[in-house]
């Protein structure tokens, strides 16, 4: 049943492509076509391909995309059926890091953009298979900074530390990113508490009233992102806990998570702008695909292997910006 049931979902992924479903065909300016791959649609993901659907229509270029629907398999094939229909660049949300090396390789000689999950280095390479997104250290560096500002008079600070899915690119980044600054301050640091949540509020939730029932002091509780902060909210105010005492920190600026500290509840997140990034993907497609110039490309770096679009620090004194 399980297989039928795959080839079916896949049956319907090809017609999908096949009959230009989620196309988006905006001109053919320069005769450049764009195929996109997404991993999985979510809110945050649907602000990026509703800004590279708009960046593709001032282009004046062909863009088309397809939901892989979590599916690695479903992913390959739209990949394979983009190569086969003459697209010139693809950009592709991958399901997987770890698939990297099959993807390019059903690509061919086509450039890949990947957005979203950013693989390792190695397999990157200067103006053909290219990451847009945004640099996660610095997410984490900016909750850091936030912590080290709001509690300067500690010489010693007890942190809860809760991450995002294992091997997950922005995971890696953003944990890096705090644990770096917070130990270049010079203070004492503890990991009173360090676990993955894997983005969920509930997951979060359970843990921190699991580290609550420890009884070990903590002055601050910092999230990977929004979902994971809005958990510990919860359990924060379940169990008696002053909020406006407990800094809690998240990422993504989410609508939650600024309406969150609009009321008080949270300190601190950090704006990943999925317009800037579905912006950049598409241009830097767009560069690619007429030969244009890559070093003028805003944010790209030196080696041509990164496009990075900025992160944005958010707290009470300037959340109502980005309130929707």
């Amino acid at each position: 049943m399980k297989k039928k049931i795959i080839v079916w979902g896949m049956f319907l992924l090809l017609l999908c492509i096949s009959v230009g479903c989620g196309s988006q065909t905006a001109g053919t300016k320069g005769n450049v076509k764009i195929f996109l791959t997404l991993n999985e649609m979510d809110t945050f993901r649907q602000t990026l391909v509703d800004a590279a659907v708009a960046k593709a229509a001032e282009e004046g270029v062909q863009f088309d995309m397809a939901d892989a629907g979590g599916s690695i398999e479903a992913q390959v094939e739209q990949i394979k059926q983009a190569k086969e229909q003459g697209y010139d660049v693809i950009l592709c949300g991958a399901v997987s890091i770890d698939t990297v090396v099959e993807l390019k390789a059903t690509a061919g000689d086509i450039p890949v953009i990947f957005f979203n999950s950013c693989p390792d280095e190695k397999h990157l390479s200067a103006g053909k298979y290219v990451y847009v997104g945004s640099d996660e250290k610095v997410a984490g560096q900016f909750q850091a900074e936030y912590v080290l500002e709001k509690l300067a008079d500690k010489d010693e600070i007890n942190v809860v530390l809760l991450k995002g899915p294992k091997g997950h690119s922005a995971t890696g980044g953003r944990t890096s990113g705090v644990k770096q600054t917070l130990e270049a301050s010079g203070k004492k640091i503890n990991y009173v508490f360090e676990d993955h949540a894997n983005w969920d509020a509930e997951q979060a939730k359970q843990l921190f009233q699991l580290f609550l029932q420890t009884g070990s002091p903590v002055d601050c509780v910092i999230c990977n992102n929004d979902s994971m902060a809005l958990g510990v909210v919860e359990a924060c105010k379940e169990n008696g806990i002053d909020l406006g005492k407990l800094p809690i920190l998240g990422v993504d600026a989410t609508a939650d998570g600024c309406a969150a500290i609009q009321n008080g509840e949270m300190a601190f997140t950090v704006y990943q702008s999925g317009v800037g990034q579905g912006q950049a993907a598409v241009e830097m497609a767009v560069r690619i695909a007429r030969n244009a110039d890559l070093q003028e490309m805003e944010g790209i770096t030196e080696d041509e292997m990164y496009v990075w679009v900025p992160f944005e620090r958010v707290d009470s004194s300037n959340v109502s910006q980005y309130m929707k």
